[in-house]
């Protein structure tokens, strides 16, 4: 593929230390996408209210990625984004807020994310109203669902569309339900709309088992990566930030070749994290890729690359490089 004016001074001008770590990362991408091969995106953090979708949902319409894994969060404030956008609050000075502040913010329903507020009534309570319809109507039926599925049913209905506050296009949720991928959630009790499931369980409204968990999401995570992992390339794993977004999936393999046993699986061919967390002691954010050589993750030549530096900055000049911009 010939490469645009951004990759073009990409490779021009990053040649050293992360720059160029971001460089060798978005070249072995383009080699993992060869031949067949694909590409799981781990993603932790806020990039969802930090609006990476505008380039995350133009990698997942390319086929740039198959699967996502993600903080519970980043699923729901995909959405919230998409319908609440006008609403939300930046605050650029929020290094200087004094709590005082901070509790103005929280009287105003307010939630801040480091720079910018999600406004509770236009986000969380408008997402609230459709859940609740999908989650009620499975639950009458006897049926359950995994958190992304809900979220796709509410988009394929139709129900939000005329709440649309960006371009359609700049959702990556709404783009992977049109490729209908999966949107692995490893712990949707941690986010709002999790808890806003729990309360509704305490409340006697809903049954604690109409949305699949944790270890359901494993085994269909197990389901996925044999269904995916033949072929040449196999499929790679690109993380961002840490935690359980990054750390539940990749623990697919070690669990298939050393608990059940499983020999002729294919481990992950390629290894990219982007993070702001630089190695410490114990840090799992911080854990340098050859770590999980140790936990049967990767192997000695996996093409492994680490990016120290800020997501927001780094994944769309990579994606913009991935799809020849």
């Amino acid at each position: 593929m010939d490469k645009g004016q951004i990759s073009q001074f990409i490779l021009r001008n990053y040649r050293h230390f992360n720059a160029a770590a971001l460089v060798d990362a978005a070249k072995g991408f383009d080699e993992q996408m060869k031949d067949g091969g694909k590409m799981m995106l781990a993603m932790a953090g806020a990039m969802s209210t930090g609006e990476l979708g505008i380039s995350l949902a133009e990698m997942i319409r390319q086929d740039k990625f198959q699967i996502v894994c993600c903080s519970a969060n980043n699923l729901e404030e995909d959405i919230m984004n998409l319908v609440a956008h006008k609403h939300y609050k930046r605050v650029p000075n929020y290094r200087d807020l004094t709590p005082q502040q901070e509790e103005e913010l929280l009287k105003n329903h307010y939630n801040r994310v480091t720079d910018t507020c999600i406004p509770e009534e236009e986000a969380f309570r408008r997402l609230e109203e459709e859940l609740l319809k999908v989650w009620k109507a499975a639950e009458a039926k006897g049926e359950r669902y995994f958190p992304w599925e809900y979220l796709y049913q509410i988009l394929r209905s139709g129900a939000l569309e005329k709440d649309y506050e960006i371009d359609p296009k700049d959702s990556w949720v709404l783009a992977a339900c049109e490729k209908n991928i999966p949107i692995i959630v490893p712990a949707f009790e941690d986010c709002t709309t999790g808890n806003i499931f729990a309360a509704h369980v305490i409340k006697g409204d809903l049954h604690v088992q109409t949305v699949k968990a944790g270890i359901e999401t494993m085994l269909f995570l197990v389901d996925w990566y044999k269904a995916n992992a033949g072929g040449k390339k196999g499929i790679g794993f690109f993380q961002i930030g840490g935690g359980t977004a990054g750390d539940f999936p990749i623990c697919v393999v070690p669990m298939m070749w050393q608990d059940l046993g499983w020999k002729e699986v294919p481990l992950w061919q390629y290894f990219c994290q982007i993070s702001d967390s630089t190695t410490s002691y114990g840090s799992y954010s911080g854990a340098v890729p050859n770590e999980k050589i140790t936990w049967g993750k990767l192997v000695a030549d996996t093409p492994k690359y680490i990016v120290e530096s800020d997501a927001t900055i780094v994944a769309p000049l990579i994606f913009a490089y991935v799809l020849g911009m």
